[in-house]
């Protein structure tokens, strides 16, 4: 019985576009700009580069080749490699499963802002409760979130090259573009308070690129270097399966390690000028003091104040700022459904329709109890780094704090220990390439990487304050 080809992307830009879009998502925009404004600015940059080109990738490098060489999504990917792990695709398909639901339901967030922006309604987004107001509603996020899993839903259905790939080569540019402009325009903002102190965008970018050493000390030192880490980790969507199916889709004559320094380049580069984005500007309305806000509040509560505070181009520069992140968070999530669809087609040998239609199906349900989670399904739970979490929380704290690190350690002790670094660099070098940071993933792979995630996962218990 002849094998049925698989699906794959059309080359090396294809395949760059996808996993960075895959990695560009909320993470930089609302977790990362906070990070490097708490953590000395420049300081925490300089740690997060090198860190990048270190760590992050190991460990992408890592993933990408394991998929590619398999040419199995993560379910079965890891059992490829070596039998004895086949238990690691099973925790690598659970995380996807886990964060899909509570991604779309963030989406379904962004849908509603942007909408609000576009008929002209954005005093509304001001006024104090109007996020609480919505997602405690108890049909409006719902409404939001399927239109925002529509999208995603329609885009896997169509498969790798007419679907995640065609769409990546549109949304991928123009979101560089709208972060660009945001970030030129932030910096020359400039605003004048009721006390008569006027702030600039460019004094907000001194606070992002000038190193801050003012009551540095070992200790703070290693907590920037922990928070740096643990974006790092995130941002770039490993240990969640992603880029072991998007490895598992790229063409053996792409060059693998050329591609891995592309994405690493586009995701930096996105966080880094996501950054310049949204610093200046808080800082420039809000103050010093605006730049604490973290997670959902700075993007739903903080930055609408800051776009009111504009003036008249203040609701066009907000909805620029929406479909700026509605594209980040629409990469992101369809790379995520990919990830669980494509572990269903090999493990089950079901078509990609269907295979999309159940699981994205599953996930909308799995939303809705999300969303009910802030009115009909409320409670409120504290334990480890979540205070006073719902639903949502507990399964971003299951998934990016517990199961993430683990897979990602028992990667490093199959791929560093058991099998040998060697498998991974074969694949790499496949059609005579040369691996010019060879050394260093034996490495990282092998001894750094590992005590590197032991030390996010027991940050993740709250051990390190």
């Amino acid at each position: 019985m002849e094998e049925k080809k698989r699906n794959s992307f059309t080359g090396s830009i294809g395949f760059v576009l996808a996993a960075a879009g895959s990695a560009v998502g909320l993470g930089n925009i609302w977790r990362f700009p906070n990070l490097a404004a708490k953590n000395g600015g420049g300081l925490f940059l300089l740690i997060y580069i090198i860190l990048a080109l270190t760590f992050g990738f190991a460990l992408l490098t890592t993933e990408v080749a394991i998929g590619r060489k398999t040419q199995e999504s993560p379910l079965t990917a890891y059992k490829k490699i070596h039998k004895g792990f086949g238990f690691i695709g099973i925790f690598a398909y659970i995380v996807p499963f886990i964060i899909y639901p509570y991604y779309c339901v963030i989406g379904g967030w962004v849908i509603k802002y942007m909408s609000t922006y576009l008929a002209f309604q954005g005093q509304a987004a001001v006024v104090d409760g109007f996020f609480t107001g919505f997602i405690t509603h108890q049909w409006q996020p719902i409404l939001y979130t399927f239109l925002f899993a529509a999208l995603c839903f329609v885009i896997v259905y169509k498969g790798v090259e007419n679907g995640i790939e065609k769409y990546s080569r549109i949304l991928m540019p123009i979101l560089a573009v709208l972060v660009i402009f945001i970030a030129v325009y932030s910096v020359f903002l400039k605003f004048t308070d009721g006390n008569g102190e006027t702030r600039t965008g460019l004094q907000g970018l001194g606070i992002y690129f000038i190193p801050n050493f003012k009551g540095l000390t070992f200790g703070r030192f290693l907590r920037i270097c922990l928070d740096a880490m643990g974006q790092l980790f995130y941002s770039l969507s490993i240990a969640m399966g992603i880029m072991v199916a998007y490895g598992s889709y790229m063409k053996k004559d792409v060059n693998l390690g050329k591609s891995i320094n592309q994405i690493e380049i586009f995701d930096s580069g996105i966080a880094i000028i996501a950054g310049m984005m949204i610093i200046p500007a808080v800082y420039v309305f809000a103050g010093q003091e605006g730049l604490t806000s973290a997670g959902p509040g700075l993007v739903f509560v903080t930055l609408p104040k800051v776009f009111s505070s504009m003036g008249d181009f203040g609701e066009m520069f907000a909805l620029m700022f929406f479909v700026m992140v509605l594209f980040a968070a629409l990469t992101s999530a369809v790379s995520i459904l990919e990830a669980i669809v494509s572990s269903m087609m090999d493990k089950l040998h079901w078509s990609r329709h269907k295979a999309t239609l159940v699981m994205a199906g599953i996930g909308f349900l799995v939303s809705v109890i999300v969303c009910l989670g802030y009115n009909k399904l409320y409670f409120e739970a504290s334990f480890a780094t979540v205070v006073n979490g719902q639903i949502l929380d507990i399964l971003d704290y299951a998934s990016n704090n517990l199961l993430m690190p683990i897979v990602a350690i028992l990667t490093c002790i199959l791929i560093g220990w058991v099998v040998k670094p060697k498998t991974i660099i074969d694949e790499v070098t496949l059609n005579g390439e040369k691996f010019g940071r060879k050394g260093l993933y034996v490495v990282m792979i092998k001894f750094v990487a590992p005590v590197l995630l032991l030390i996010i996962l027991l940050g993740s218990f709250g051990i390190f304050g």
